[in-house]
């Protein structure tokens, strides 16, 4: 700006000159008017020129400038993206350190129940095999107590309630409670004497025909095993609830099958029975579970009285 002033006071002077000039003799020149236009011309060719400078300048400083904030603004977003970057890899890392690069992560330990996967002794849920007993006149098959209507036990047979039996039941029931359902036990082991009461009973009431259907004669009730329990209300009004959908749909976790199920009555000998489960320890439960197979389907045996 300053030299824009510069030139607009020196073209003013020129057009003073221009205008008052003389020579000795009082007449102006040729040559001095022809000098001071050309002065004046050159005057206005160098404000223009110094313009058309300042205006380059100008234009070349802004590039410069946005040139400059562009590339300060390419380097936040790298400079955030780079960061962003090492934030998630970090996060990335597994608890407790160790190589990102690796899809190996610690194990998780846990108390959930898997339906598919029968569990391994050191599960929490693992139900060992129920004892084996040396006693005459008892039937095994692959391990597991056999009675029904055609394997009979004898009557002094009297081994209580199993202890395996009984544990697992309490941690069926706790896993119920988790899920807000009520399962208690209503019936354990019964006695030879104490099945032939309840039998003769029935057969009172119904018939032996009728009787037959839904009650073990003495000797041949599972609940004489130790390993068969009654659960809430032994009576038909127990089908159908929360608690027996559960029962059926879980209790092979925990080593127990339903023994009497639905559509099997030609095949057990009993009616179905959604209260009934058996103890047959895990390693057994699950496979039979799997199969949808009776006891006696699973071991191809009959059930009758012969």
């Amino acid at each position: 700006m300053k030299k824009r002033i510069l030139a607009i006071m020196t073209f003013a002077a020129l057009l003073s000159l221009a205008s008052c000039g003389k020579v000795v003799e009082g007449q102006p020149s040729a040559n001095t008017i022809t000098t001071t236009k050309s002065a004046v011309t050159a005057s206005t060719t160098a404000v223009t020129t110094t313009e058309a400078q300042i205006a380059t300048t100008t234009a070349a400083n802004d590039e410069s400038k946005e040139a400059a904030e562009a590339q300060t603004t390419e380097a936040a977003q790298n400079t955030y993206s780079e960061a962003a970057t090492e934030a998630a890899q970090q996060q990335a890392v597994p608890a407790g350190g160790g190589d990102q690069t690796s899809n190996q992560s610690a194990p998780q330990q846990s108390n959930a129940v898997s339906s598919d996967t029968a569990p391994t002794p050191n599960d929490y849920n693992y139900g060992p095999a129920p004892a084996q007993y040396n006693y005459d006149g008892l039937t095994y098959i692959q391990g597991v107590l056999i009675a029904n209507k055609s394997y009979s036990l004898p009557s002094d047979f009297n081994p209580g309630l199993d202890a395996t039996c009984q544990n697992q039941f309490y941690k069926l029931q706790n896993a119920a409670a988790q899920q807000g359902l009520n399962i208690w036990l209503s019936s354990g082991f019964r006695s030879y004497d104490y099945q032939a009461q309840i039998y003769n009973n029935y057969v009172a009431r119904d018939g032996q025909a009728a009787a037959d259907t839904y009650s073990a004669r003495a000797g041949y009730s599972e609940h004489q095993t130790g390993l068969a329990i009654d659960v809430n209300q032994i009576d038909d009004s127990f089908a159908g609830t929360p608690e027996a959908i559960w029962l059926e749909n879980h209790c092979h976790e925990y080593g127990f099958i339903l023994r009497y199920p639905q559509g099997k009555q030609g095949i057990t000998g009993y009616q179905y029975e959604s209260w009934h489960i058996r103890y047959v320890g895990t390693d057994m439960s699950y496979p039979i579970h799997a199969s949808g197979l009776t006891l006696e389907e699973y071991f191809g045996i009959d059930s009758y009285y012969h």
